[in-house]
């Protein structure tokens, strides 16, 4: 089996009210006629005179119309906004938006948010440049007649949108509401993923736009060349077999099973990064083999019915913190063909005992006295959090004691709450203080060449360091001795992807939130 030696690199919602004065309701209009330009392209930096020069410039320059594009798509007034505002958010290309098919990635109510300040592109009256577009084919009365039906229509669905809109800010203050006084799990809730509406899963995925938790990864070479080294040296698992990657962030791990031989690679991310992931994946010449979908893979329907292998880096904190191993899960289930494999195969998660009374000092005693302040009521407070953070090597006490072993391709949601016994043997005299987790990733299942990394403080550091648990009252400890203890791991309800993890050893007894 190979291991990994590589060296270690260092928004209140405003009242709605009635008003007799309607321009209350209505915002002074820039003068859009100044001489400098001020109007920014949607696809690079040159800026313009107004938006008809702009859009001139688009087809011009970047071979996109404007008018062709709403047409295509049947955008009303508030469409072109949204897509004027997912074209400043997410700086795709014109080639990128051209390609672009129902359902249109800018559905989503955020992109009625102006990205840019007083954006004179989500001023400009579309549509009636357009009813004048078509205005000249017609001509006199018969044109004028058209013109005062299409306004009255717009007037229509103005009115009807402003009634939808007054009914969804009714709703959403009554789920406040709710949500203050009913402040239990909700009624039924199973706290599994698969079980979350996008919208209470809209904060996970908005974490991994930006981009430097992406270069953090991609840096972390333990993690990275892992399963380089995993694909790159059983090309049999990859050769003309078609590969899933769940949660694909930037594609690399996609584009390491393209050159492996895989004949077809499907790619799903419910983070924006993948429009990223689809320009990295065309400068790559690999467009003819990668297929790139936004969405979570709960709530999409591939265009395979089965795979033969299905990658994923979803480990979190601990493991299992994020929980994005159900997801992975759930694509087993539902498209990995029989015979194929989920990788990495097998993780463990282990515990082990620290020795740090500094440490103990530093994160618990520090609230005795804050210049001349007794804020020792913090104590409570801090003691339930899990930590994580790389843990000095020399600090640890005992030896692991695994708790935890995940067969990815067998295991199921439920078991991924869990108990278990422990016992961890002393190896120095001591105070203990804490006790501390990190996993151990294995891919084996049908490979020649065997792979696996540690996450433990006594190997080289990765991104997700180690978890410690400090304890309220430390424990003395002699060589030879044993700490024997259990341990809860179970996802917070509400918050699925959090952990409560509760220590019982000894005398003593505590709830951790790792969140």
């Amino acid at each position: 089996m190979a291991t990994y030696t590589g060296t270690d690199v260092s928004d209140e919602i405003p009242e709605l009210s009635a008003s007799d004065d309607e321009a209350a309701w209505e915002d002074e209009e820039p003068d859009l006629s100044q001489d400098s330009p001020h109007v920014q392209c949607l696809f690079c930096a040159r800026l313009l005179n107004s938006p008809e020069d702009v859009f001139s410039h688009c087809k011009a320059e970047h071979n996109f119309d404007i008018s062709s594009q709403i047409r295509k798509h049947g955008l009303d007034f508030y469409g072109y906004v949204k897509l004027i505002n997912f074209v400043r958010s997410t700086n795709c290309t014109a080639d990128h938006l051209k390609c672009v098919s129902t359902p249109v990635p800018w559905e989503s109510e955020l992109f009625l948010k102006p990205v840019k300040e007083d954006d004179p592109l989500l001023q400009f009256d579309v549509e009636e440049c357009l009813d004048m577009q078509q205005d000249k084919h017609l001509e006199g009365e018969e044109a004028l007649f058209q013109r005062i039906k299409q306004a009255e229509d717009r007037a229509e669905q103005a009115e009807a949108a402003l009634a939808r809109a007054v009914e969804d800010l009714q709703k959403m203050r009554q789920f406040a509401q709710d949500f203050v006084v009913n402040t239990d799990v909700r009624v039924g809730s199973s706290g599994a993923i698969a079980d979350l509406q996008e919208g209470e899963d809209s904060a996970y995925f908005s974490s991994y736009e930006h981009y430097s938790i992406h270069e953090k990864m991609l840096k972390d070479k333990v993690r990275t060349e892992s399963y380089r080294d995993f694909i790159y040296k059983n090309p049999n698992i990859f050769k003309d077999k078609v590969v899933l990657d769940v949660g694909c962030g930037t594609g690399i791990l996609s584009m390491f099973a393209a050159k492996a031989g895989a004949s077809r690679v499907i790619a799903v991310d419910q983070s924006s990064i993948i429009y990223q992931a689809m320009d990295i994946v065309r400068s790559n010449n690999l467009e003819g083999v990668i297929t790139l979908i936004k969405g979570r893979i709960e709530d999409l329907d591939l265009p395979v019915e089965k795979v033969d292998v299905i990658i994923s880096e979803w480990m979190g904190y601990f493991l299992l913190y994020e929980s994005m191993l159900d997801s992975v899960i759930y694509a087993r289930d539902k498209y990995l063909a029989k015979g194929g494999s989920v990788y990495p195969d097998r993780c463990t998660v282990s515990l082990v005992a620290l020795g740090d009374m500094q440490r103990h000092n530093d994160g618990i005693g520090f609230w005795e006295d804050i210049y001349g302040f007794k804020m020792h009521c913090m104590k409570a407070a801090v003691i339930r959090e899990a930590l994580v953070e790389v843990l000095n090597p020399d600090t640890v006490i005992s030896e692991p004691s695994v708790i935890k072993a995940v067969d990815c391709n067998t295991a199921s949601v439920s078991e991924l709450d869990f108990s278990s016994d422990f016992t961890l043997s002393i190896r120095e005299d001591s105070t203990c203080m804490a006790f501390a987790g990190y996993f151990d990733v294995f891919f084996e299942n049908n490979c020649t060449t065997k792979v696996m990394f540690s996450t433990g403080p006594k190997s080289i550091k990765t991104h997700w360091k180690q978890v410690m648990f400090l304890l309220q009252q430390p424990i003395p400890v002699t060589k030879g001795e044993v700490i024997q203890g259990r341990i809860t791991v179970q996802k917070n309800r509400k918050d699925p992807r959090s952990l409560i993890v509760t220590l019982a050893a000894r005398d003593m007894k505590q709830t951790f939130y790792l969140q």
